[in-house]
């Protein structure tokens, strides 16, 4: 099992893995986003370059179904690149996404602040509690999760330790970049301080930014969620491996009454 599938030319198969928890026919944002940082980095490979930033727009919700990736340079550069993807469904265009690849910062160069190792990961998997009505069958079940403090049943702000159990395109080894995208998104659910019963809550874009990459298979995020009477709401995530930060994920989130 894997969350894709390759067709060939770009075109991928989502398996029943991708599938989010508002519905087994839609999308989690998580393959998503990650299968578009897969693009970026096999698109017209720069040896030294990596993937700094990616942010992916939502247009629309993603269907469980036959996708297609397409990337394009915006801006080339010896040391600095600027492109452009999207994620397209029967010729609509679903998804759009950007991201700059960056040269790598040279060998002797001192860490800056680095922050303290996230805690330790606990021995073993968090039970997977959810809110009611969810759909558990596809992407939440294709990850394992182990909390800090908080989970998916309770009003955040939380800290968790995420990987998935299965590569995002089959017969493939996922990059460091495709391991923290996959667990990204899932910010926004282990941070969340808003009654879902009441209200409708969703994010309309990720991004994230990494000023290294992830060692491990196991991401940790440590999520909190800040929101406004007039204005919105907004997820900041810390991303990290068990030597410390690696980068941050935001996410503009739609608030609204049910």
């Amino acid at each position: 099992m894997a969350f894709y599938e390759p067709l060939g030319g770009g075109r991928f198969r989502s398996t029943p893995a991708t599938a989010g928890p508002w519905s087994p026919e839609t999308q989690h944002a998580g393959p998503v986003a990650a299968l578009l940082g897969r693009a970026f980095e096999r698109h017209e490979p720069a040896p030294g370059l990596r993937v700094a930033r990616i942010t992916v727009e939502i247009f629309a919700p993603v269907p469980v179904a036959d996708l297609s990736v397409a990337v394009r340079t915006v801006r080339p550069g010896r040391r600095v690149q600027f492109l452009d993807g999207e994620l397209t469904h029967d010729g609509r265009t679903v998804v759009r996404a950007s991201a700059w690849r960056v040269a790598a910062a040279p060998d002797g160069l001192e860490p800056l602040r680095n922050a303290p190792a996230p805690p330790p990961l606990p021995a073993s998997a968090t039970p997977l509690t959810t809110w009611p009505g969810a759909h558990v069958g596809g992407y939440l079940s294709a990850m394992e999760w182990r909390f800090v403090h908080g989970s998916f049943d309770k009003l955040g702000p939380a800290a968790a330790w995420g990987r998935a159990t299965v590569p995002l395109v089959a017969d493939e080894q996922d990059s460091p970049l495709v391991r923290a995208l996959v667990v990204a998104d899932t910010g926004s659910g282990i941070a969340g301080e808003i009654d879902l019963a009441s209200h409708l809550v969703i994010n309309t874009d990720l991004t994230v930014a990494l000023h290294r990459d992830p060692v491990g298979e196991w991401i940790f995020m440590d999520g909190a969620m800040h929101a406004d009477p007039g204005g919105g709401g907004l997820v900041e995530t810390v991303l990290g491996d068990a030597s410390g930060r690696v980068g941050r994920g935001l996410q503009t989130m739609l608030v609204d009454r049910r």
